[in-house]
């Protein structure tokens, strides 16, 4: 089924653009832990324009999945609701906690309030997103609903693999926010102390990213045998670290957008070699079974429709996101000057 294909990689260059982009906006609040007001003014000049837009990549992945892969969503929205929802409520609140902190014509104590909400909730959102994309190519999810309560709705994300997704995956935001705000510092000090916190978020992805193989290991599962059986996956492991001198040389140069395209192209490899382990399945159960694309596929007729709707959607959305970056940030720049 060719559409089912298609709408497929959409989905799958959505969720590479959430990573990128959203995973710098929940980066952001991420290395405010560390920083403190600091880094406040900072991340806030850089987030305030763009940080609304970059959770659309997540509204059109859930919209793909409901649409196109029905079955595939229910199994997010029941066995993997209680990480689904506390991902959720994370969102809601650090959007209303920048919102508040950012625009409020007062500022009190409440400041400090929502600066604690928007930095702890956007560790919360990115740990609970990583869990539950685990959940989907982990094999933890059982495939019969005759199952206990635990089995359906706590085993299948609450284990040590999905945990330590988790913990890879705010690593890794905090690394792309971090790379991304370089290019937002004004003072040599600044750049200094920010890009010694980038190798090190970086030793830290690449101890984490091996204890994932690890886990798998002893939880028993596939993973680790799945992904050293596939050659291209291998080669996407390979690309993504030979480039790490590279990013440490632009790091060096203060070579920014250099810097932004590399590191994009890390995460977009690292990605890719995920997908490659995964396709053409969409759920990995417990049993060793699978749901395909082919089978959670909507009718060919829907998927025919979702992707000339998503053709479309391209076509208005990439010049739009590229005038709404560029409007804002030359802004921001006059602002600042």
């Amino acid at each position: 089924m060719i559409y089912a294909e298609l709408v497929m990689i959409v989905l799958g260059i959505s969720l590479v653009l959430y990573m990128i982009l959203g995973g710098a906006d929940f980066g952001a609040g991420i290395i405010e832990i560390f920083t403190g007001d600091k880094g406040n003014s900072t991340i806030s000049k850089a987030m305030a324009p763009v940080w609304e837009a970059n959770h659309m990549w997540l509204i059109i992945a859930i919209v793909i999945l409901f649409n196109g892969f029905p079955k595939a969503y229910v199994i997010l929205s029941t066995n993997l609701h209680i990480p689904v929802l506390i991902f959720l409520i994370a969102i809601v609140l650090r959007g209303a906690a920048f919102t508040f902190r950012h625009y409020d014509a007062y500022h009190d104590d409440s400041q400090v309030i929502y600066s604690k909400i928007f930095r702890y909730s956007s560790l919360v959102a990115v740990f609970f997103l990583g869990i539950t994309i685990s959940a989907f190519f982990g094999g933890t999810i059982p495939s019969t609903s005759s199952a206990n309560f635990t089995d359906l709705y706590i085993s299948p994300w609450f284990n040590l693999f999905s945990l330590s997704v988790g913990v890879f995956l705010v690593i890794l935001a905090a690394y792309i926010a971090a790379i991304f705000l370089l290019g937002e510092l004004e003072t040599d000090g600044g750049y200094h102390l920010l890009s010694k916190f980038c190798k090190r978020l970086f030793l830290l992805s690449v101890i984490f990213g091996t204890a994932i193989f690890i886990s798998s290991y002893l939880e028993g599962l596939s993973f680790h045998t799945t992904f050293i059986s596939h050659r291209l996956s291998i080669l996407t492991g390979v690309l993504a670290t030979i480039l790490i001198p590279i990013v440490f040389k632009m790091i060096r140069q203060k070579r920014i957008w250099n810097l932004r395209i590399i590191v994009g192209l890390q995460i977009t490899l690292i990605m890719t070699g995920w997908f490659i382990i995964q396709w053409p399945n969409l759920v990995v159960f417990s049993d060793g079974s699978f749901l395909s694309i082919y089978d959670a596929a909507s009718p060919r007729i829907t998927m025919k429709v979702l992707f000339i709707a998503l053709a479309i959607g391209v076509v208005i959305i990439f010049p739009s996101l590229y005038y709404l970056f560029k409007l804002f940030k030359s802004d921001s720049n006059l602002n600042v000057n």
